[in-house]
């Protein structure tokens, strides 16, 4: 069946110890179609994982691809669950969704080529890593993971199954900022001197609240999952992001869009930083315990520096800067691109010049390379060094030490135990990884 042993698999991911869920024989829909990928129909048989804002957002830009099918749907919320699968029903004007709290009850009745997954980062690595030795195509919400040492057996495990895996970082799938990046690399602004990757403020506010009852629809021990253990405060959808036990805050959630972008640009989806230092700042009186501002320099392989810190620190706030020896280029989403000379924007990009993947949509995207079998335009190593900056980023600051960094090995370079010790993180029993 082209699967890893399933007693092995369930072993591992804690399904027979949990010792509620029937474990039936699976008969993927990629065994039933033809080249072992796709079903007679051509239909891509789904499920989705994580259902609060950008779960649904990508859920629903992905039923609109053609022959898209979902088959099941997953959320610890048991409300959010119910009212997703109704939405589901009402849209597709049929009963095919069925609900799961448990992602292992999932894997293991449900028959699905690919899965949408866009839960809380810290779960990212864990749910990742098991769909792929499944062998299922993955749509994952970046950033991929929340330490280094995770996003090293993710890829693995990615490669090691010959899956497809779509890094959510969409603004690799818009017009502007491709165009900005086929600019950059075609030399309209000549040398690049040095890049700037504005990341949003923190500006979230909360004190310290009470403990209290988690909500009775949810199973609060399981979302808190590999995590270290922290009572429950009135944080979860959303606000989970500003705890570093589950996120990094803005830094994390933006280096899989901005950094990316300038990663891109520049030719280093496999390479990375050499050199990362940084500082930031934090609040007290308050649980949440990020960095409410940064700024941190990373000297890249090639030697061009890039500043990667909170918007309000650079010239040109949210976004990503290139400066080269003959102006500057600048983008976002907001307000798209705009540059130190506007004729710079006009340059055509010659037939022979470098010209990067054009991805029309990012859902399409994946569903294209779904049934072709190709690379799609965010794939996972791009995830990954995106991330990996980040988290170098993080512990450069948390540590107050400037790291040295083989991009190649993807090992820090002579680190202290303390900065060491930041590249992973122990998983709460019973969850492994």
């Amino acid at each position: 069946m082209n699967k890893i042993d399933r007693r092995k698999f369930l072993k591992n991911t804690g399904i027979v110890a949990a010792g509620a869920i029937a474990v039936p024989t699976i008969i993927p829909a990629c065994a039933r179609g033809k080249n072992g990928h796709t079903a007679p129909s051509d239909r891509i048989v789904m499920a989705g994982i994580g259902l609060n804002g950008k779960g649904n957002g990508n859920i629903k830009a992905l039923l609109k691809q053609k022959g898209v099918q979902f088959v099941a749907l997953c959320d610890l919320d048991k409300g959010k669950l119910k009212r997703s699968q109704e939405a589901m029903w009402e849209y597709t004007k049929n009963k095919d969704a069925r609900a799961y709290t448990d992602y292992r009850e999932l894997l293991a009745k449900e028959s699905i080529d690919a899965v949408c997954i866009a839960v809380p980062d810290h779960w990212h690595a864990l749910l990742y890593k098991s769909f792929a030795e499944n062998k299922i195509d993955i749509y994952g919400e970046k950033p991929l993971v929340r330490k280094i040492e995770e996003g090293k057996q993710v890829v693995k495990a990615v490669r090691d199954n010959n899956i497809i895996f779509q890094t959510g970082s969409q603004q690799r799938s818009m017009k502007h900022f491709r165009h900005a990046c086929e600019l950059v690399a075609n030399g309209v602004l000549g040398k690049i001197k040095h890049i700037e990757v504005g990341i949003p403020d923190m500006k979230e506010e909360i004190g310290i609240p009470e403990i209290q009852q988690p909500p009775a629809e949810v199973d609060y021990n399981f979302w808190v999952g590999p995590a270290k253990f922290q009572e429950y405060r009135g944080i979860l959808h959303g606000h989970w992001r500003w705890l570093r036990n589950y996120s990094g805050g803005q830094l994390t959630d933006w280096v899989g869009h901005h950094l990316d972008i300038a990663l891109w640009s520049m030719e280093h989806n496999n390479a990375g930083p050499v050199e990362i230092s940084g500082e930031a700042t934090f609040r007290d009186n308050t649980i949440y315990d990020v960095a409410y501002s940064f700024d941190i320099q990373m000297k890249m392989a090639n030697g061009i520096p890039v500043r990667m810190c909170s918007e309000s620190k650079t010239p040109h706030k949210h976004g990503i800067c290139w400066y080269g020896e003959n102006g500057w280029i600048h983008a976002n989403r907001k307000e798209g691109l705009k540059a130190s000379n506007p004729n710079f924007l006009k340059e055509l990009i010659p037939e022979n010049g470098i010209h990067l993947y054009e991805s029309k949509g990012h859902a399409g995207n994946f569903i294209e390379c779904v049934r072709s079998r190709k690379e799609p335009v965010a794939p996972v190593e791009a995830g990954n060094r995106a991330i990996t900056a980040g988290l170098l980023g993080e512990i450069a600051y948390m540590t107050g030490e400037t790291l040295h960094w083989n991009p190649t090995k993807e090992e820090l370079i002579n680190p202290s135990a303390e900065a060491l010790a930041l590249t992973d993180r122990k998983y709460r029993e019973p969850w492994k990884l």
